[in-house]
């Protein structure tokens, strides 16, 4: 998929994906909010408006408030690609996140995905 199309897409359309990926394997909205907060310093709150209101994922990105220095120790693969290996990096910043959501998913326990 050509990298402008997810940096475009709204993240209003994203969040939702991402919820649900952990919803189906019994894991619970607030644990995604969680990992978003802990990954970008956003508040669940900003969270949510952002769900309300119109804003690219590139944007949501670009604007987050701290994004946390411990998101280097995330390795591991998304759709085949290492992330550690990403070289553009708005789309790292991505895919750290879709690997949190995939460790959420998968059963990791919380702290191990928070790398705490």
């Amino acid at each position: 998929m050509n990298n402008d199309k997810v940096y475009q897409m709204s993240f209003s359309k994203i969040y939702p994906l991402l919820v649900n990926k952990a919803l189906k394997k019994g894991r619970q909205k607030e644990e995604v909010d969680e990992i978003i907060c802990w990954l970008t310093g956003y508040s669940h709150d900003e969270i949510d408006a952002m769900t309300e209101n119109p804003i690219t994922y590139a944007a949501f990105f670009e604007n987050a408030p701290n994004m946390n220095p411990n998101r280097k120790l995330i390795k591991g693969t998304v759709c085949g690609i290492r992330v550690e290996e990403i070289e553009e990096p708005l789309m790292q910043e991505i895919r750290y996140l879709d690997k949190l959501i995939d460790e959420l998913a998968r059963g990791k326990a919380m702290d191990k995905i928070l790398r705490t």
